[in-house]
C-alpha cells in the first residue's frame, strides 16, 4: 500500500489506514476546502478519506473526487460538534478544517490521531502548527495549512466535473435571495428591481433558496411577476442544483454557497458582499466572476440585519455586471485581464 508524505502505519489489525478530516460546516465551506481535501487526497493515496461534515453535503462530497465516505457531522450555527461517531481504530492523520481552535483540536485529539495537522493555537500549545491569519482568503487559508505540514496545495484546484442531470431552466439567469444570516442577504426589493429589469431584456430568471427559505423565494418571486415553473425554492436536491447552476448564463446571489457553486463549476457569476470582503471569501479572478463590495470596516457575517455596505449595492451595479458578463460572450468584445 503507498503511503503518504510520512510513515504511516497500517492501522490496528492490519486494516486501511485513515486521514478523518474535520470540515462540519455549510455548502459554501466545503467548497472552499475542495483544493485541500484534493491535497490530502494526492498525499494519502492508500488511506480512506473520511470527511466529518453534514450528512446532506455526502453528495457534494462524492462531486469532488477526494472524500471516499463522510462522517455526518453537524452543530448549530458554526459551533464544533460535541462528538464524533467514529468507529474502529484512530485516525492515522486528522486534519482540522473547522477553524483555528482549540475545541476543534481538542475534539479530533480525543480520538488520538498518530498525527493531527491544525493551526497553532495558545490553547492547545501541543499542536505545532502554522499561524493562523484572520485576514487571509478562505481557499488559501487551509492549502497554507497543508504546506506547513509538507503537502503540496493549490488553491486553484476547485472545479468540479459537470453533472450528468440535466438543468431544469437552462440558460437561465440564476437569482438567489437567501443567505446563512440576515446579514449577507440583500433586499428582496433590490432583486426584484434585477429580475424584472433582466426580462425585459428577454432573459429567463429563476430564484432558488435553501430549505428554509421558501418564503423568502415567494416574496421575490411574487414581486418579479415569476412563473411557478420559474420559482425553486425549499431547497433543490444537490444533483439539480448543481445541474441548474451548470448550464445557467449566470449566478446572482450574496456571499453564499451557490456562489461558490458557479466558480466551481466555472459558470458566470455576479456575488454581493457586505460583511466581509472578497479577498476574504471572494471568486479567484476571473472576468466571469464579479464581486461587488464597497470597502469600510467589516461587519458580522451572521448578525440579523442586513449589512449597510451591503445595502450601498445598488440594482443598476448589479445590472451592469451582468452586462459586463454578457460583453464576454460578444464576439468582438475586447478581451479584459483577471
Amino acid at each position: 500500500m503507498r503511503e503518504g508524505p510520512d510513515p504511516v502505519g497500517s492501522g490496528e489489525g492490519g486494516g486501511v489506514p485513515r486521514v478523518l478530516v474535520l470540515r462540519a460546516l455549510g455548502l459554501g465551506d466545503l467548497l472552499a476546502a475542495v483544493p485541500a481535501l484534493r491535497a490530502l487526497r494526492r498525499a494519502y493515496p492508500g488511506h480512506e478519506l473520511v470527511l466529518a461534515a453534514p450528512a446532506e453535503l455526502a453528495p457534494v462530497a462524492a462531486a469532488t473526487g477526494a472524500v471516499d465516505r463522510v462522517l455526518p457531522a453537524a452543530a448549530p450555527g458554526r459551533a464544533v460538534p460535541h462528538a464524533l461517531d467514529w468507529t474502529g481504530p484512530p485516525p492515522d492523520v486528522a486534519v482540522d478544517l473547522h477553524g483555528n481552535g482549540p475545541p476543534s483540536h481538542r475534539l479530533l485529539s480525543r480520538l488520538g490521531p498518530r498525527r493531527l495537522l491544525a493551526f497553532a493555537h495558545p490553547g492547545t500549545p501541543e499542536v505545532d502548527g502554522p499561524p493562523w491569519y484572520a485576514e487571509e482568503h478562505e481557499r488559501e487559508r487551509w492549502c497554507r495549512l497543508l504546506r506547513g505540514y509538507g503537502i503540496d496545495a493549490d488553491a486553484r484546484d476547485l472545479r468540479l466535473p459537470r453533472p450528468d442531470a440535466p438543468s431544469p431552466a437552462p440558460g437561465a439567469v440564476v437569482l438567489h435571495p437567501g443567505a446563512g444570516a440576515p446579514a449577507r442577504c440583500w433586499p428582496v426589493e433590490r432583486y426584484a428591481v434585477v429580475a424584472e429589469a433582466l426580462r425585459a431584456r428577454g432573459r429567463r430568471v429563476v430564484v432558488t433558496g435553501g430549505a428554509d427559505e421558501a418564503d423568502l423565494v415567494a416574496r421575490l418571486a411574487k414581486r418579479a411577476g415569476l412563473p411557478d415553473t420559474d420559482v425553486f425554492g425549499g431547497g433543490l436536491p444537490y444533483g439539480r442544483l448543481s445541474a441548474l447552476v451548470a448550464d445557467a448564463r449566470a449566478v446572482v446571489s450574496g456571499d453564499t454557497g451557490i456562489a461558490h457553486l458557479a466558480v466551481a463549476h466555472a459558470t458566470p457569476s455576479v456575488t454581493l458582499f457586505g460583511p466581509v470582503p472578497p479577498s476574504r471569501w471572494g471568486p479567484p479572478p476571473d472576468p466571469r466572476h464579479r464581486a461587488l463590495w464597497h470597502p469600510g470596516p467589516d461587519g458580522d457575517p451572521h448578525g440579523r440585519r442586513t449589512d449597510p455596505a451591503l445595502l450601498r449595492i445598488t440594482p443598476d451595479a448589479v445590472l451592469d455586471a451582468c452586462d459586463a458578463l454578457d460583453a464576454l460572450d460578444t464576439p468582438d468584445a475586447p478581451e479584459e485581464g483577471p
